[in-house]
């Protein structure tokens, strides 16, 4: 068998991005201001989580339709000592929330949580009390080594001096239209005389810059228990929504211990529960290990159907055994065994779709942005934020001048499953900021936004790496697909003589634009080089620190 993926490939691909080398440090994100943040806080000396925290607050002024401080969020950290943790900001249910606050549509399907006039979608019952702003705060308090003032800086001269809107903001902005133009504070940003900005328009912040200058002196206690809390609070209640000054005081980060995984003699490093991508990766890479990816190709169909499978699979289990674990009791050991992958994989049937339950008890009761960092001293972060969908709630708090998020339609509005709504509840997502290590170093820090695509998609990422042996930008760029049990959705890049193979297998195949949104990576290389990888998704933007200080004793002078 030859060592080029794609001498055995079905599917093949032109990368259109080209990656970034470093040996000082990376910052990728889906933004080229966001990551140029992050890059000034090494150049100036800072490490890798001063560089993340710089990152994701200038994310909520550049991507502002995916990241925001009313949002949460999951952060991978690994120190330089070789530790990991990861630090939940996820978002939680108002303590006035009860189980049946909601009424969900009549009809709807078990997987869907839409509500009687999308209460839980659209405006401010649709907010969760918000967990990233403390998160972000606490994490460079604890991991950093500049202060909140400095690494707030480029977010702030952004949102206060402007800058030119993305053709990628631009189809953003007109996808949300409909519903954004129903509030005058948000369409008075982004939507000015009624219509979208356009590409090259300059968007301009200026309530939110106050905002986050308040933040860079006060921290987190500005919203938890200061003067930003009270007017988001009053809004609230002058509005029908459940966030409660209880609710932001007692509002509590959690550091949890990875999920491990191990494929193929790789560790994979991946978020434990609340988020649900941690064990449902674990459990698919243990499926696929009895079958040898390499040998059946990127993109055959033989390939893609074992990728179905496995997908199916694991959305009846998450669906039945997905949940925050101060509430449920999550059967992490289960799902992550390999005696449970080989039950399932067992039942497989090698040239025939199958409909799939749940092989767990049940148990009762989209759009993010993804960054990843790293520094010469060791320390890596990837973390994925979100405020859920596009433009979140699709309002904007007046006197904060931000979008706050509808984590509200993560939660099933019928009592008593394992995501239904209970006061305080932790919401279930699939972030995936996931790390990869060969003989304990690691190789791979990866993560990408994409809601319930999320997890798939990294997962296909690993398997690009290392059973296909694609280069990381070859993997970031591959096309995907996904499924939870009804359409295949496939990229359009898998050709048509692959979508017929998959057709005749019994698979309702569905060509996509795109599967889950803008992945970032970075690869650590033996010699101390760092390579940084963004994918054509997003406005992803690789930025890496080469160079250094002057050699000791060097001088520069005129004869």
């Amino acid at each position: 068998m030859t060592s080029n993926w794609r001498d055995r490939a079905a599917t093949t691909f032109q990368c259109q991005k080209q990656p970034a080398t470093s040996s000082r440090g990376m910052v990728v994100s889906n933004h080229p201001l966001a990551s140029s943040a992050g890059a000034e806080m090494l150049a100036a000396g800072g490490n890798a989580i001063d560089a993340a925290i710089a990152t994701l607050f200038t994310l909520t002024v550049v991507e502002p339709m995916m990241v925001g401080i009313i949002g949460g969020g999951m952060a991978h950290i690994r120190l330089a000592d070789g530790s990991h943790r990861f630090i939940d900001g996820q978002s939680t249910v108002p303590l006035s929330v009860r189980p049946d606050t909601f009424k969900s549509k009549p009809g709807s399907a078990h997987d869907v949580f839409d509500t009687v006039g999308n209460e839980n979608l659209n405006g401010l019952k649709a907010v969760a009390t918000p967990g990233s702003l403390k998160a972000w705060c606490e994490t460079l308090q604890r991991f950093g080594t500049m202060s909140l003032a400095d690494v707030m800086q480029p977010a702030i001269k952004h949102a206060s001096r402007g800058y030119a809107a993305t053709p990628y903001l631009h189809e953003c902005i007109s996808d949300s239209a409909a519903e954004m133009l129903k509030d005058k504070a948000i369409s008075a940003v982004y939507l000015p005389k009624g219509t979208p900005l356009k590409a090259g328009e300059r968007v301009v912040q200026s309530e939110y810059a106050q905002t986050l200058t308040h933040i860079s002196q006060h921290g987190a206690a500005a919203l938890y228990q200061g003067p930003l809390g009270d007017i988001l609070v009053d809004y609230m209640k002058a509005h029908g929504g459940f966030i409660s000054r209880e609710d932001l005081t007692s509002y509590k980060t959690v550091e949890r211990q990875p999920i491990r995984a191990d494929y193929r003699g790789w560790e994979i490093q991946g978020p434990p529960p609340p988020a649900a991508s941690g064990v449902h990766i674990t459990q698919m890479l243990n499926i696929l290990e009895g079958y040898d990816i390499a040998r059946l190709g990127f993109g055959s169909a033989e390939t893609i159907h074992y990728l179905a499978e496995v997908l199916k699979i694991a959305f009846a289990d998450r669906a039945a055994a997905s949940g925050d674990p101060d509430f449920i009791n999550v059967p992490v050991e289960q799902l992550t065994s390999k005696g449970y992958a080989g039950e399932r994989r067992r039942a497989i049937d090698p040239g025939r779709a199958q409909q799939w339950g749940a092989g767990v008890a049940q148990l009762e009761s989209a759009h993010t942005t993804h960054m990843t960092a790293a520094d010469a001293f060791g320390n890596v972060v990837a973390t994925t934020q979100t405020i859920n969908n596009l433009f979140g709630a699709k309002i904007m708090i007046p006197g904060l001048g931000t979008v706050p998020n509808n984590y509200m339609n993560l939660y099933d509005p019928r009592p008593g499953h394992a995501l239904s709504l209970a006061p305080g509840k932790r919401v279930t997502t699939s972030m995936s900021p996931m790390m990869a290590l060969r003989d304990g170093k690691l190789v791979y820090a990866l993560g990408l936004p994409g809601g319930k695509r999320i997890f798939p998609s990294a997962m296909q990422a690993l398997i690009n790496l290392i059973d296909h042996g694609m280069s990381l930008q070859e993997a970031v760029e591959a096309p995907r697909v996904w499924t939870e049990g009804n359409a295949l959705e496939v990229e359009s890049a898998v050709p048509e003589s692959v979508r017929g193979k998959l057709t005749a297998m019994g698979h309702r195949v569905q060509a996509v634009p795109t599967v889950a949104g803008g992945m970032n990576a970075i690869q650590f290389h033996d010699d101390g080089r760092m390579s940084g990888a963004a994918c054509w998704r997003a406005d992803g933007t690789p930025i890496g620190i080469a160079g250094g200080l002057a050699r000791a004793g060097v001088r520069f002078g005129l004869a």
